[in-house]
Parts: C-alpha cells; structure tokens; sequence
C-alpha cells in the first residue's frame, strides 16, 4: 500500500455539525424564539403525533432557503408551542426511534436533513425543537421537486426573485455559472440533451410526466434545468451538454477528460465535450474484468466486476462538480493493474473526506455552485454529500479494499478505487461478517493497509479476535471470518449507542414504576460491552442515569445518597 494514500475512517473521529444542547441551553433558546414570535426563519406548532410529514418537508425547504437569504445559521420548527406563544407540549412521534427516523425521511424528500432534533421537558410539555441548516450557497432547497419561503409567517412557493437571489449567490466567484456571449443552443450535442433530458424526467418522475418534458422545446428544457441564464448558455452547460468543437469557446480551458493506462500496457485517450456522454465512454475504457473470490468453507466461487460503474461514474461526476477550472487543467483518470486514480485539481473545498464517510455532514458551501446545482437537475450527483458514503458502501458490499484520498498534493485531490484485494482475511471477512459495524470495517481496513488505529480502537478489536500480531505488524484475524467463538465475542464487545441503553432504562421504569441504583446496574453491567472493564461500566451507566437526568427523561424520587428513579 503506498503510504501516500490516506484510508478513509479515524474511528475516533466524529463531525458533527451541532453538538446537542444541555436542558438550560435549550430553555434560553426556547425562551428567546418565544419572545421573537414567529418569522421567517422560526415556525411554531402544536403538532399533535399525526402531524404531517409532508408539511414538515415544505417547512423545512423554506425554512432552510430563508436561513440562507437572511444570512442566519438556523432555521427553527419548534413543536409544542401554540400561535399564541404558548409551551401546549407536544406527542408528536414520542418513541425516540420513530423520531429519529423524520432525518431520513426529510433526507429522502429535501435532499438534506435536519441539523438536529432537539427534545426538551419543560414545565408547560415536552418541546421539539428541529434545528434546519441554511441551503447552501447557491443551491435552493427544495421538497419533492418543489422550493419553499416564507411570506412573513405565511408558507409560500420560492419566488423566482428568491430562487435567482440564491442562484446568484457567489455568481461573480463561480466561473461555471459565467454565459458565454458567443455560445448558443446550436453549440450544444443534440445526443446530449437527449441524455440530459432522460436524466431530468428520472429525477422528477414522480412530480413531472415525460411526455412534458419530452414536450418542451430545448429553449424551456436548459432553463428549467437550470444549464443557462436568462436564455443566455453557460460555461456549465458547455461542459456537459456541448458539441466537440464547441471547446474552444472554452479556452483556455482544455475541456478534458484524460483516461491513462499505466503498468505492464501503457495507453492513452482524451475525452472532451460533452462530460454528460463522455464520462460514460471513459467508464468503459476502463478494464473492468470479473473478480473470482471464494468464502471459506464453500466450494463455489463468487464473482464480482473488478470496479463498481456507480462508484466510478460517482467519482469522475464529482471530479467534474468540484474542479477548479480556474487552473486550466485537465480531469485524469490513471488506470494502474490493481486500481483506479481520480485526480482533479483544487482544493477539497469543504471539510476533509473523513467528515463525509458516514453521510451524515451536509456540505456548506461549493466551488462551482451553478454546476453543482446543474448536475443534481440532471440526477447525476446529489448535492448533499452522500457520495463518498455510497462508494464505501459498494465497496464493503463487494469484499473490497475501500476509497482512499490524498490530499498531500498541494492543490489537487486524488481518489483511489481499488480493484483488488489486499488482505484475503479482510475481504473473507466481508462476506461472512454481515454483523460488523460501520466503524469497526472503516479500522479494519486501516489494518490491512498498515496504517495507525487509535489505541482504544485497536484494544477493542482484539478483545473481539479480529485483529492479532503486535505493533507494528498488526493484521486482520486469519481465523476470524469462520471462528462461531469470535463472532459471539464481537457481538459481547460491540458497542451500542447510548439510545439502546436509555431505551431499557425507560422500559424497566415504565414496567415497574421505579428502581434503585442497583436494579440499574444489575440491568446495563451484563449488556454493556466487554470491551470495557468494571469500573468503566459502572461510569458508563452513571453517566448515562446523570444525562437522562438532565434530559428530564428520568427524575430522583430519593434521596442523593440513596437515589430512586422514576419517569420525569
């Protein structure tokens, strides 16, 4: 493995755009939104449990686009306080899993999600409080095809003043969204918008019939796509949808795609306009062969394609969404025996990779706003940072090595795809070990490519038999894929989130009303991981009763040196 290359996965590591707040923090904000009354950006309900979730989506596009226009870092949906100002308490979605689970239905619906849903007790009822990131820079936020604002206190449609007011939003920095005066329609590849339009009607099928969009005449099709300006053609619509000789209107830009091959056959080929068609045709320059790997313990082999189409597409659209132009250089992909190379240039433009792995951060802010927001029209990429999440994801669900970044370049990233196996043990392991945990396949491929792991992380995959050999020859367990013994030590030494825990305290208190120090103890010690020692499980659990505790979720009804817990 070349030490260059920096594997995906501090297990340690964890981005999280907005810590939780503490019950006084929650109060004050609480307190402070009241006394502004609602606005533009602060929406209050009653929200009963059957409260609309598709409302709930059209609030959160216009609140994210008024965050955005009025430069604030939130937008608010507070449940449980009424138009008069009033804290009424709200039962909308009390089961804390049901809760958890409007992220993703948001997420399905907007694209992005909410920063955080905050849960407050207070005297006058339970308060949520749904925390909404501002749209980013240059790209509205939109519910099910459709932009929302606000008009006051009122829900209205994303006028087209708002929706450009946001577009233009770092116009002038943008060199994708400039129109080329020389350039129109008749610049464009006919084969290209045909492919455009496909991938339009795929994104917005469930709101938009084909038969319109097919109806439309090129014209109305670029601008609802998003590809041009006040009828004028962008450099970002030359990019995707432009004929061949149309790249010199982009000069001095070389408008490439560059496939390289490299090792024991060496080869070359430069793709130019239009990216839309020609991202495809380097995807099948490239060798992709079959890959033979077989499970232990069985006799028939499976087979699986050297390189995954999605996660390479993913990688050269994002090479494309993200390059800095401004660098006249070409997008080169290096095709070498055992993996694949992505080099774009610029800076990674918001965060490092490691904060995108779990597809939890949403991104901020883009280099090339106007082609970003282009390309997510035409269902080519998603503009919230899920994709480096997915190309991890196929690559575990093929058995193979995952991604890599290297940012070491000074400007310039590089992805690596590999297409081989490493470790035979780390992908043996794949297939057998469905149970493995997100963060402990992010370590142990760390492992297999001989890279340092946090000491605590390394002390819990030995406990569980899945790593052996000493520092610095610490590799993937041999044995481990097919030991019944060690899969029933992963699963003692697997660590579950706090929820689960608190999910058996409310539980045994809604069952037997309340319960002492020990009848807790006796509950957690025998559940929580034994990665931990004894006195660390005793401190787990007194953690875990004090944040309950501060959470209003669980109340003292005895004294402090004799505590008895009840349900706040």
């Amino acid at each position: 493995m070349n030490p260059r290359y920096v594997a995906f996965g501090s297990a340690s590591r964890r981005c999280l755009a907005n810590p939780s707040m503490k019950p006084a923090e929650l109060t004050a904000l609480l307190d402070r939104l009241i006394a502004a009354g609602e606005n533009e950006v602060v929406e209050f309900k009653e929200a009963g449990d059957n409260f609309s979730t598709s409302d709930i989506g059209k609030y959160f596009s216009a609140l994210a686009n008024e965050a955005n226009l009025r430069s604030t870092d939130a937008g608010w949906l507070v449940f449980g306080v009424s138009d008069a100002r009033v804290v009424v308490g709200t039962d909308y979605r009390i089961d804390a899993e049901r809760l958890h689970s409007l992220k993703k239905q948001i997420s399905d619906g907007a694209g992005a999600s909410f920063r955080e849903i905050h849960e407050l007790k207070h005297p006058g009822g339970r308060v949520l409080l749904l925390e909404i990131p501002p749209a980013p820079r240059g790209i509205p936020i939109g519910w099910n095809g459709h932009c929302f604002a606000r008009a006051g206190e009122h829900l209205v449609a994303l006028s087209d003043v708002k929706r450009d007011e946001i577009r233009k939003q770092g116009i002038a920095d943008d060199w994708t969204a400039a129109v080329v005066p020389q350039a129109t329609s008749d610049h464009l590849d006919p084969a290209a918008i045909v492919r455009a339009r496909h991938g339009f009607a795929e994104r917005y099928s469930a709101r938009v019939p084909p038969a319109d969009i097919a109806a439309w005449d090129d014209a109305t099709f670029l601008a609802k796509a998003q590809l041009t300006r006040d009828g004028g053609v962008t450099r970002a619509a030359l990019l995707l949808l432009g004929k061949d000789s149309s790249s010199q209107l982009l000069s001095p830009h070389p408008a490439q795609l560059t496939w390289k091959l490299v090792g024991q056959e060496h080869g070359y080929e430069h793709f130019r306009l239009p990216f839309l068609l020609n991202a495809t045709a380097v995807y099948r320059r490239i060798r992709n062969i079959q890959l033979r790997l077989l499970p232990p313990g069985e006799l028939i082999y499976r087979e699986i394609s050297k390189y995954d189409e999605r996660s390479v597409l993913e990688a050269l659209y994002n090479c494309i969404a993200h390059q800095d132009y401004r660098q006249n250089s070409r997008i080169i992909v290096t095709e070498f025996p055992d993996r694949v190379e992505f080099i774009s240039v610029g800076e990674f433009y918001d965060g490092q990779p490691d904060d995108y792995v779990r597809g939890e951060l949403t991104p901020r802010k883009y280099r090339n706003p106007f082609l970003v927001e282009a390309m997510t029209q035409l269902n080519l990429i998603d503009h919230m940072g899920y994709g480096i999440h997915r190309m991890i994801t196929d690559q575990v669900r093929r058995f193979l090595p995952l991604p890599d970044y290297d940012l070491s370049r000074a400007g310039e990233v590089s992805l690596t795809i590999p297409g081989a196996v490493i470790d035979e043990a780390y992908s043996q392991l794949l297939m057998l070990r469905t149970d493995l945990e997100f963060d402990d396949i992010l370590a142990l491929d760390r492992v297999q490519k001989s890279l340092s792991l946090p000491a605590a992380t390394t002390r819990r995959l030995r406990r569980a038999g899945l790593i052996e050999g000493r520092k610095p020859h610490i590799h993937v367990a041999a044995s481990v894929a097919g030991a019944s013994g060690a899969k029933a030590e992963y699963i003692r030494t697997r660590r579950q989130t706090d929820d689960h825990y608190a999910k058996l305290v409310t539980d045994y208190l809604t069952e037997y009303g309340s319960a002492d120090r020990r009848d807790l103890e006796t509950l957690l010690l025998a559940v929580l991981s034994d990665a931990l020692s004894d006195q660390q499980k005793r401190n787990k659990v007194s953690n875990l009763l004090g944040k309950l505790r501060r959470g209003g979720v669980i109340r003292n009804a005895g004294s402090r040196q004799k505590p008895r817990w009840e349900l706040g």
